[in-house]
């Protein structure tokens, strides 16, 4: 028996920055995975939904990466998680975008997140940190900050497995200084729009795995980025070949066309039946009494 899988990873989170550092990375999109034609036997599994990553946290002397997205699972695909945009701090590593399924978006001249899964983020506008990277995204790498642009998330991957449309795994936009440029916009698919003063942000969206968009400060105040959206996992199959197959956990059903559709937004199982289950016959039985005498 053989049916549809998608999953995505949850996204990871945007970066924070402290109030002298201008600008943080967008999250990077939770890894995308579909298989089209996933073979299954009758049994109960095990399906596992990521959470999307924290935001990094800011404030004086503190600009932390945002955090990375957690794995998504069914039986053996595994949809990494998102890694989380850099941090706005000059010093160290926290202006490296963190690897996983997609990269998160770097600051200053730090390394972009490598995605294991997706692309890589973008990179940060290096003289003075006036702008970040976004995050990569399911289809395409993160933006690079410019002088006057916060890079734009990566944009993610369009898959109709519900039945329509739906793009999946966009980056988060790079965050700007105050008043100085325009911060980046979220990749299509979920991708959180890259913030400053703390404001005008966003988080990645649910249920999309996008990453979530990094931020900017004031020059009097630092600030937290904004969280990764959690991931998915949707299963797909032809009604006819398969029994009543049943789920638990938080999940909801439909159907599209000739197929039934279970999507999980949180964890829990999912049970296949084989079709074209038959019972064994009930021999028929003849009973006559006995003449009565």
């Amino acid at each position: 028996m053989q049916l549809q899988v998608l999953a995505l990873g949850g996204g990871g989170g945007g970066g924070g920055t402290d109030k002298n550092a201008w600008s943080s990375g967008g999250g990077g999109a939770g890894g995308y995975q579909y298989d089209g034609s996933h073979t299954v036997t009758a049994q109960a599994y095990t399906v596992t939904v990521g959470g999307g990553g924290s935001a990094g946290t800011g404030g004086t002397g503190v600009g932390n990466q945002g955090g990375v997205g957690s794995n998504s699972s069914f039986d053996t695909i595994t949809a990494n998680g998102g890694g989380g945009g850099a941090g706005g701090l000059s010093a160290g590593t926290y202006k490296n975008g963190g690897n996983g399924g997609s990269g998160g978006g770097a600051t200053w001249n730090g390394t972009v997140g490598t995605g294991s899964q997706g692309h890589n983020g973008g990179v940060g506008y290096f003289a003075d940190n006036i702008t970040a990277g976004g995050g990569g995204g399911a289809n395409t790498v993160g933006g690079a900050g410019t002088t006057s642009l916060g890079g734009n998330g990566g944009d993610g991957i369009s898959n109709s497995i519900t039945g329509s449309a739906v793009v999946y795994g966009g980056g988060g936009g790079g965050g700007m200084m105050s008043g100085a440029s325009t911060p980046g916009s979220g990749g299509a698919g979920g991708g959180g729009h890259g913030g400053y003063n703390g404001s005008t942000g966003s988080a990645g969206t649910n249920g999309l795995g996008g990453g979530g968009g990094g931020t900017g400060n004031s020059s009097s105040f630092g600030y937290n980025g904004y969280g990764g959206g959690s991931g998915v996992v949707i299963i797909s199959f032809v009604t006819a070949n398969f029994g009543t197959c049943t789920a638990t956990g938080a999940y909801s059903s439909a159907t599209s066309g000739s197929n039934t559709v279970f999507t999980f937004t949180g964890n829990g199982t999912f049970t296949v039946v084989a079709g074209g289950t038959t019972f064994p016959r009930t021999a028929a039985v003849s009973v006559s009494r006995a003449a009565s005498r």
